[in-house]
């Protein structure tokens, strides 16, 4: 059992960190880590700034959410194979594999790789098998969330929809990602609506840069099943309730928030043992672990470590995660049990 040292407000001691999870906010385009990325370019022909990994790793510290966008998009142009974004997914689980993740619903960006000149064939095609070889090799729970780029607006989104319906066996959900301030969920709803229609489940991200309004909006315009960060949510103290009653679920990334500035600088200061206070269903995950400083075993070993969280609040926030997927109840009733265990023999280690 993997224990991290705590001097976080609960007293000096060890707290463990080997919690199953479900991973429900991951890009899998952010967990291209900077070998891999130099490794597509040299298999493509493609031209980076420079071809040392460590160097361009170096390069990884935004101002804000944007300039890690722009950064990401530009890495993104070694993707130009079936083959690479086989090699990219097969990366990300077998991490994922090794941090206790038993259900990974993953993020991917459509529109960037058909901006790219890449046909959406190539892109699931790949994925699609990297995300079967996890299922037989690794017991692994995966599923797909293609999402729309919310700055190229409605009609593209509504574009994109028509080009990824056609694969529908490949993907459980419809997600909203990238920049988003300036670009409201109302301009999206007849998109979400459409997407409903087709049996999809809805998440959009909201209240990451967006105000509170935003993830009112994703709530009540756009249907959601979850949000994606929401932190700002604890501006609006009528929003926390409201939240906390419907028990809507929030994606939180706290390496990524601290990355970004869009929580305090400090993960010490960091917002979520408040949220889990108001009764919000927080979970933990990565965003873009090749960007952000960890995957969601990092992510758990830090917040351990900076906040005030004992092993009864990792526990929820593993259960969580798994109540707020969309897997099936008997493969969520199986892996709660599963926490439930890890945490009795926390216990009994305690005594």
């Amino acid at each position: 059992m993997t224990e991290t040292t705590t001097t976080n407000g609960t007293g000096t001691g060890t707290v463990t960190t080997d919690w199953p999870t479900a991973e429900l906010h991951v890009h899998l385009e952010g967990t291209m880590e900077a070998e891999l990325v130099v490794e597509l370019a040299r298999r493509n022909g493609i031209a980076l700034p420079t071809d040392d990994p460590d160097v361009l790793r170096e390069s990884y510290a935004f101002a804000d959410l944007q300039e890690f966008l722009d950064r990401l998009y530009a890495n993104l142009r070694v993707l130009r194979t079936e083959q690479d974004f086989h090699d990219l997914a097969s990366a990300y689980l077998r991490r994922a594999h090794r941090a206790n993740v038993r259900r990974a619903e993953m993020f991917l960006d459509p529109q960037t790789h058909l901006g790219n000149g890449i046909p959406f064939e190539a892109v699931i095609g790949g994925l699609a098998s990297a995300l079967d070889e996890a299922r037989r090799e690794l017991g692994m729970s995966v599923a797909l969330i293609p999402c729309l780029l919310r700055e190229r607006g409605a009609d593209a989104a509504m574009d994109m929809l028509d080009v990824i319906l056609p694969f529908r066996e490949h993907y459980v959900a419809l997600g909203m990602v990238s920049t988003e301030v300036g670009f409201p969920p109302p301009l999206f709803a007849d998109v979400y609506a459409r997407a409903a229609a087709e049996g999809l489940h809805l998440v959009a991200h909201a209240g990451e840069e967006g105000p509170p309004e935003y993830v009112r909006d994703a709530v009540d315009v756009l249907h959601v099943e979850r949000v994606d960060h929401g932190n700002r949510s604890m501006e609006d103290p009528e929003l926390v309730r409201r939240l906390a009653e419907l028990r809507m679920p929030l994606t939180v990334c706290p390496l990524s928030n601290v990355a970004l500035g869009t929580a305090p600088r400090e993960l010490s200061r960091h917002p979520l043992p408040a949220m889990m206070a108001a009764g919000l269903v927080v979970t933990v995950n990565s965003d873009d672990p090749a960007y952000f400083g960890g995957y969601i075993d990092d992510n758990y070993r830090a917040i351990a470590s900076a906040l005030p969280l004992d092993a009864a609040a990792l526990a929820t926030l593993a259960r969580n995660s798994f109540t707020a997927s969309f897997a099936e109840p008997h493969e969520k009733e199986g892996w709660i049990a599963e926490v439930d265990a890890v945490l009795a023999g926390a216990a009994d280690a305690a005594r």
